[in-house]
């Protein structure tokens, strides 16, 4: 079930959601620390997250889903964002050097599928990062948070589901390990609260944030491969009855005799 795009618009608006963006920066620059000449495209609702990136990259575009409405952005200039069906991008092969998920994979109906039509996209050598709730943090758990919808993972669901749909992570981190709490007075200790989680308590941070790289290998998939190796099968038939006579009235057979029985002697080339 995805989350309205107003929803997620005000969530960011206000001090709570301020602060979450700017953790999970830290974390995403961790990973991407130079973009230069590059295209990023950011999936689900990733503005507060490509307003970072934008100066630095070459292209940045914002795609949307369906199920969860678009809205204008930037606020200024030409818009950079597209409404799209998550399964179907309408984009060529190959053709992103970057792509951020936020607020995605752990909303949409079959994260694998949406996971394939990521990797067609990307380009050899790309980067995928992903930033999904984690299963044992609590922000998964308190619905005032966007982050507390849809599906949590954890650590190794995510490692399973990347390697089925051909991708191979290769670094990881975690970022909001303080609480999702509204106090305007929390917020000003928060990044010293997740300076202390980092280290006291790293497995219940709010997100996992996953970076990986595509396969080139492709192979079929089990149901494919069934239905290629039972297409080639062969099928031995039963010999035909053959008639009495074949056609050409009056012509005997020569290796028939006149019962339809075969005829094992060499033919009378005079009969």
């Amino acid at each position: 079930m995805f989350l309205d795009v107003l929803d997620l618009r005000n969530f960011y608006a206000q001090p709570l959601g301020g602060v979450t963006a700017q953790h999970i920066n830290l974390g995403i620059r961790q990973h991407w620390p130079n973009l230069n000449g590059l295209t990023v495209l950011g999936m689900g609702y990733a503005p507060p997250y490509l307003r970072e990136l934008r100066g630095e990259a070459e292209r940045t575009l914002s795609l949307m889903p369906a199920q969860q409405g678009a809205v204008y952005w930037p606020s200024t200039g030409a818009s950079l964002t597209s409404l799209v069906d998550a399964n179907a991008l309408p984009l060529p092969d190959s053709c992103i050097d970057r792509i951020l998920l936020v607020h995605m994979l752990e909303l949409v109906d079959n994260p694998a599928d949406h996971l394939r039509e990521i990797w067609r996209v990307l380009t050899p050598g790309g980067r995928l990062l992903v930033v999904v709730p984690n299963r044992r943090g609590v922000w998964a758990r308190l619905e005032h948070s966007p982050f507390a919808y849809g599906r949590p993972f954890s650590k190794g669901q995510l490692t399973h589901l990347m390697r089925d749909t051909m991708f191979t992570p290769v670094r990881w981190s975690e970022a909001l390990h303080f609480g999702p709490f509204k106090g305007r007075g929390y917020f000003g200790s928060a990044r010293l609260w997740e300076k202390i989680g980092k280290r006291c308590w790293p497995a219940f941070a709010g997100v996992h944030i996953v970076e990986a790289t595509k396969l080139m290998r492709q192979a079929l998939p089990a149901q494919e491969a069934n239905v290629l190796q039972s297409s080639f099968r062969p099928v031995f038939l039963p010999v035909p009855h053959l008639p009495n006579s074949y056609p050409g009235a009056g012509i005997r057979n020569p290796f028939f005799d006149w019962q339809g029985e075969r005829n094992w002697r060499d033919p009378d080339p005079q009969a």
